[in-house]
């Protein structure tokens, strides 16, 4: 159940320390080796606490053992934590200051909410007799992060302060997690107390329900009921989702579709769960997924999600989606998301490590041993019909090869970290991952300004690891400031700008759905010379690529340089991703575009160009 009980010989318990020091004694607890935050007048106690213990403790290389990263603007510490979080599968750290402190943070809260990230966002707040009358930066927290964040804590009273923090931390990384915000006032932090060294709040209700969901057990008729959905089948599908990762599953996953061959696709938040080079797999599904994925999901008769929540990326037309499948089965471990979107004929709400092996071993039990030859003849035909391509002549540089380069190079081992737009899309259809938390991305909020800070926050997590922000000319100017950060401290992270000048989602669908009408798409996007902003924030390495000729040498240099690195590349401007699954249509009406065979005509009708859905 991972939970965060502290034994009660804390070699510092009954030590005499003020609220802030507290606090960071229970960062050191948690294990947390980087915080990302901005600093102000009410959290300057907590700031000054932080300083302290780095001076009086070294990492064992020498350095900072909790080294306080300060971003351009708090948004950007936000973010960096969810990276930190994304990367590692420990709870990321935002520490800021109140009022506009904390505000700035609504956005990465709400985004961890979205995509079940966990992250402790540490506010400062006026002292607490002044909560209330509009003091200097005073931001009502509770109220604003109430409907963004998983749990909003106020703590008024400094005696609960060491069991509040330390309760923040169990909250945002178990079950489903998520964001987890601690508003602490001035004072609080000011306080003189005694540290306990262990103790939670008592929240029986919540503890209760988690309790109930991790020793949930498949019991013997569910068990029997999956072996008869699956016997009947002769085309299964598994479909994955960022709960696989969330829930340390892969390996589940991958055993259970390995030991009966079974075919697997994963949405965008799932990439990694599954092996993509690996055979079984399908690659990404939905939206903007591969074409022979999208047809496999018709083909299906018996569809197997785990850990996914049938989204509108993937499940546009519920009615439509998995239109074969004689049944469905949904593994997760949140019981809101069963039949919430899509109805199922089987369900499990449990702990999915041990789901998936119960399922596996009462099949192997049982001697299920299935000859899926025709399907799997039938997903490699789909794949060779339908494969991922695009234009590979021309003069212009397209995205798609650039990451074609990239990922020569670094053969699915990096951590990619994306902004949101086309590049994010190209991304996640022409890397290979072969590991989970290698694909850090802004999935359901669909954030611009992700991709450099989350890709700052997974360096620092994965300091050995080769981390590459892919980004668009768009969507890095919104918190282009961390360019600066990268260099101050020294962070190797790769920025790739794929420039097109303007919005090119947005434009893509305008193209669409909007007869070429690029209103506010086309904005002052020309003028911005991204390398010159990259050399005066301290890039040694800034490079413009326009010469397709060039691309692999200066990609090749690029990802071989040591310290940060910039490059940005001037792609063909009317480049689109496709595939498309438009809003209001099935997979059966997928738009392939002038490169991919489709199977069906998919004209873009009037109802389809009226749509509500972005």
């Amino acid at each position: 159940m991972n939970a965060v009980l502290k034994p009660s010989t804390h070699p510092l318990a009954g030590k005499a320390m003020t609220g802030a020091e507290i606090v960071v004694q229970l960062l050191a607890d948690e294990g947390t080796s980087a915080v990302f935050g901005y600093s102000g007048g009410a959290i300057l106690p907590t700031y000054d606490a932080i300083f302290r213990f780095n001076r009086e403790n070294r990492a064992e290389n020498g350095g900072e053992k909790m080294p306080l990263i300060v971003p351009a603007n708090e948004q950007a510490a936000g973010f960096m934590a969810a990276g930190y979080a994304r990367a590692s599968g420990k709870v990321g750290v935002c520490l800021v200051t109140s009022g506009p402190g904390a505000t700035n943070t609504v956005t990465p809260v709400r985004d961890c909410m979205a995509d079940s990230i966990p992250i402790v966002v540490l506010c400062g707040q006026v002292p607490t007799g002044a909560v209330g009358t509009d003091a200097f930066q005073e931001a009502p927290i509770s109220t604003i992060m109430g409907s963004a964040a998983k749990h909003v804590f106020l703590v008024t009273d400094p005696t609960k302060l060491e069991a509040t923090v330390r309760t923040a931390f169990e909250i945002a990384r178990t079950g489903r997690p998520g964001p987890v915000v601690v508003d602490i006032p001035k004072d609080v932090q000011n306080w003189n107390g005694t540290f306990k060294g262990e103790g939670v709040l008592p929240i029986p209700g919540y503890r209760a329900r988690l309790k109930q969901v991790y020793e949930n057990r498949l019991s013997a008729e569910q068990l029997a009921q999956f072996h008869e959905l699956i016997k009947a089948s002769k085309r299964p599908l598994i479909y994955a989702g960022g709960g696989v990762i969330h829930g340390q599953a892969s390996d589940s996953l991958r055993s259970f579709a390995k030991a009966f061959g079974i075919p697997v696709t994963t949405t965008l938040m799932g990439i990694g769960a599954f092996d993509t080079t690996d055979p079984l797999s399908l690659e990404m599904l939905g939206m903007h997924g591969t074409a022979f994925a999208n047809y496999a999901v018709d083909d299906c008769d018996f569809l197997i999600a785990v850990g996914a929540r049938f989204d509108d990326r993937v499940a546009g037309v519920p009615a439509k989606f998995a239109p074969n499948a004689k049944g469905i089965a949904h593994f997760d471990i949140d019981p809101s998301e069963i039949n919430k979107v899509k109805r199922v004929s089987w369900h499990h709400v449990g702990e999915l490590n041990n789901a998936l092996a119960r399922v596996e071993a009462h099949l192997g039990e049982q001697g299920f041993n299935p000859d899926y030859s025709a399907w799997h003849a039938h997903i490699a035909e789909l794949k060779q019909k339908h494969p991922m391509n695009y234009e590979r002549g021309g003069d212009h540089i397209q995205p798609h090869a650039v990451i074609e380069e990239i990922n020569k190079i670094t053969r699915g081992e990096a951590i990619v970290a994306t902004g949101v737009g086309q590049h994010q899309m190209w991304a996640a259809q022409y890397f290979d991952f072969k590991q989970p938390r290698l694909w850090l991305t802004s999935g359901s909020m669909g954030t611009m300004g992700f991709g450099l800070p989350a890709a700052l926050g997974a360096q620092f997590a994965c300091p050995d690891k080769i981390v590459i922000d892919i980004d668009g000319d768009a969507s890095i100017r919104m918190n282009l400031g961390e360019l600066e950060t990268a260099t101050t401290y020294g962070t190797p992270v790769k920025v790739v700008v794929l420039n097109n000048f303007g919005d090119g989602m947005v434009k893509q669908w305008q193209r669409l759905f909007f007869d070429s009408r690029y209103a506010g798409s086309d904005k002052s996007l020309h003028q911005k010379d991204f390398i010159k902003a990259a050399e005066a924030d301290g890039y040694r390495y800034a490079v413009r690529v326009s010469s397709k000729a060039d691309l692999p040498r200066v990609v090749k240099e690029f990802i071989e340089f040591k310290g940060p690195a910039f490059l940005e590349v001037i792609i063909d401007p009317m480049a689109s991703v496709y595939p498309m699954v438009g809003p209001g249509m099935s997979y059966g009406q997928m738009i392939t575009g002038d490169w991919i065979p489709s199977r069906n005509a998919a004209p873009v009708s009037d109802d389809v160009k009226n749509t509500q859905m972005f």
